[in-house]
């Protein structure tokens, strides 16, 4: 089986994004053959400078590489160094019906949310599509929200090949699970659209003090409180050891404490959680030619299947000549 996922270079994971997705879709590396690329294409709906988006590129590249995706094990490329991705859209977007494209959510949201109404933010869907059939992607990780942007690629693939034969491997999407909701520092979702997140790779001074002004709610000291549903103790549970997580939830319940002192435990927690990740990601900070070497490694064996799949569907539509 041949996993598939990207993720865009327009800002730094943060703790929700790594508990919500980022930790699951990294461990898929070990089941199955996996191919992770990182969405500079895409990104340029939203980012126009160009220095900026290069070194975001890089900068989700080393995260990734930081947070335990191994090279060794999975096909690690920008989507850019695979051209046969943007030939492969053009293919499709020939047939796809407009009316599907305007029943996509996702940028109906956008253009509400004020982003610039751009002809590539539009058609964002068929070049996604075009990412996933481009390897003959079986399994495409997602969350619950993102499952219409699979159910659209199924569609535009049924559809090639029932015009052309089985020319792509259908892919089905692998939902994530994403049932706890990671609180932010304000007991909302941890969002970069509500201002309430921790990066993961925050120095660790800015962590803290983030941490020191997560929002609790004024009870005496001495009352007994309940740990279930309280936000600071479910971000203390993501990262300590169940020995400890159930040291704390004692101490809630015996009363007596300040959230300070809860605050203070998370801090120390989530520090020596992302630790090894914080120096892999140091060590990969001074080797750059490492990583032009991964990503360049990558897009030549992401390129080689890019290659079979595009000549298969050029071969279908009459973009090649037919082979004896």
């Amino acid at each position: 089986m041949r996993v598939l996922s990207g993720i865009q270079p327009t800002g730094r994971p943060h703790w929700g994004n790594w508990f919500g997705a980022v930790q699951q879709y990294i461990a898929l590396q070990n089941e199955d053959e996996s191919y992770y690329f990182v969405a500079n294409l895409h990104a340029l709906t939203t980012i126009r400078d160009g220095e900026q988006l290069y070194q975001n590129s890089l900068n989700t590249t080393m995260d990734m590489l930081a947070l335990g995706l191994d090279p060794e094990k999975a096909v690690l490329f920008l989507q850019s160094d695979v051209p046969e991705v943007s030939q492969l859209c053009w293919i499709l977007m020939s047939g796809t019906p407009m009316g599907l494209l305007e029943r996509c959510v996702s940028y109906k949201d956008k253009i509400a949310k004020g982003m610039p109404v751009v002809t590539g933010l539009f058609t964002y869907p068929v070049l996604q599509a075009a990412d996933i059939l481009a390897y003959d992607s079986n399994i495409v990780p997602v969350g619950e929200d993102q499952k219409q942007h699979i159910e659209f690629c199924r569609d535009v693939a049924n559809a090639f090949n029932h015009q052309y034969g089985e020319v792509f491997v259908v892919p089905e999407p692998r939902i994530l699970d994403q049932s706890a909701k990671i609180p932010g520092t304000d007991g909302e979702k941890m969002s970069k659209s509500y201002g309430n997140f921790i990066e993961v790779f925050e120095p660790v001074k800015s962590m803290k003090k983030k941490v020191m002004r997560i929002d609790t709610d004024s009870r005496p000291m001495e009352d007994s409180k309940e740990p279930e549903g309280d936000h600071l103790f479910q971000l203390y549970s993501l990262f300590a050891e169940p020995d400890k997580v159930e040291e704390m939830a004692a101490t809630y319940r015996r009363g007596g404490f300040g959230y300070g002192d809860v605050k203070k435990a998370l801090a120390e927690a989530a520090e020596n959680y992302f630790a090894e990740a914080r120096e892999r990601r140091t060590e990969l900070e001074s080797d750059p030619d490492r990583i032009r070497d991964i990503l360049n490694e990558g897009a030549k064996k992401a390129r080689a299947k890019a290659s079979e799949v595009l000549r298969r569907a050029q071969d279908a539509c009459g973009l090649k000549p037919p082979r004896k």
